[in-house]
């Protein structure tokens, strides 16, 4: 999607929020227009912000700092819009405005960044996509994660699921997946993860409490489960830290892809609503290398791609499943919920 302007960024992102069960945040959202229009210094870098794509992903930076200011309970009263008694647009256009007239300074430096949204409730559809794959390959995984921020993905193997009346992961597990299932369950299978690693280029530390509440902040504040979610991937990483490096996507594929990899274990490179958001030059060297590690891949070593990522055209966040040796081209196994509320399931 090429967006050109201010309003169609933010409009989008709003969009986007209304898509995923988050009417207030939308409202919130739209009122960065507003914003652009004060002289406050965070609306006068939103007005002139270069390069507006939607791998900057301006609406949801500041969005978070806005967020934040209800959790530390710094100042609340976006609490009534975020609960659904503030609808007038108008009304949440005028106290947006009036945060950044208060807290400019404070709010300013939420745009330096990205925003870090992992969420484990994502993997529900990764889970099932290696439940589909392990009936094509060797169901031993080595998992290598893009975009990783808290790591809280690469402790999936900890994780209890339920997906569509289809269990696997350790029962006794703080952490429980269970969406809404539509369509038939998965298949049942018994894929093992012998290995799970990620990168981001700015890795948090779920052991600092600073940055997990920062972590909290840019989870929608209608999403109530996520913040759950969020607190026992605190627990399991208290128990065992998740395997993050800090690297960018493209040298971590280059460099793991040309590690040896063992006989009879499936590699795996997989990633979740992260790929819009990094640079066109690394997308196409990772592409690169996954081309060049397909061509050597064989039954005993194979290769897999899994993704679930957006459709910019639909707002649907597809699972899409990809092995060597057996073809080039993806498999659409489902579409989900951007946060794992439910996944529709259509096999493949």
């Amino acid at each position: 999607m090429d967006i050109k302007s201010l309003d169609e960024a933010i409009e989008w992102q709003a969009q986007h929020a209304e898509e995923g069960g988050a009417p207030g945040t939308a409202k919130v959202i739209r009122g960065l227009l507003a914003v652009s229009r004060t002289e406050t210094a965070t609306g006068r870098r939103i007005a002139n912000w270069q390069g507006l794509t939607l791998k900057d992903a301006m609406p949801l930076r500041i969005n978070g700092g806005l967020h934040n200011l209800v959790l530390t309970g710094e100042d609340t009263r976006l609490g009534a819009v975020y609960g659904g008694l503030m609808t007038d647009q108008a009304a949440v256009d005028e106290l947006v405005c009036e945060l950044f007239e208060s807290y400019d300074a404070r709010l300013l430096p939420w745009l330096d960044g990205p925003p870090q949204t992992n969420e484990a409730g994502r993997s529900a559809s990764l889970m099932a996509g290696l439940l589909w794959l392990a009936q094509h390959v060797p169901a031993q995984f080595e998992m290598l994660e893009l975009g990783s921020s808290a790591g809280i993905n690469t402790m999936m193997e900890r994780y209890f699921f339920d997906l569509g009346g289809v269990t696997t992961g350790p029962e006794a597990s703080p952490m429980r997946i269970a969406p809404d299932w539509k369509g038939d369950p998965p298949p049942t299978t018994a894929p093992q993860i012998v290995s799970i690693r990620g990168c981001d280029v700015a890795p948090i530390d779920l052991s600092d409490p600073e940055a997990a509440l920062r972590l909290k902040s840019y989870v929608w504040p209608e999403a109530f489960e996520r913040m759950g979610r969020i607190d026992a991937a605190v627990e399991l990483a208290g128990q065992r830290p998740p395997d993050v490096v800090k690297q960018d996507a493209g040298s971590f594929v280059a460099e793991a892809l040309a590690q040896p990899q063992d006989k009879g274990v499936t590699r795996v490179l997989f990633h979740s609503i992260v790929w819009q958001y990094i640079p066109d030059d690394q997308q196409q060297a990772i592409r690169d290398a996954i081309d060049e590690a397909a061509s050597k891949a064989t039954p005993e070593r194979p290769l897999a791609w899994v993704s679930l990522e957006t459709n910019r055209k639909t707002f649907r966040h597809e699972l899409h499943v990809t092995y060597w040796p057996g073809g080039a081209e993806p498999t659409l196994l489902a579409c989900a919920h951007p946060h794992g509320a439910w996944v529709e399931w259509w096999g493949g």
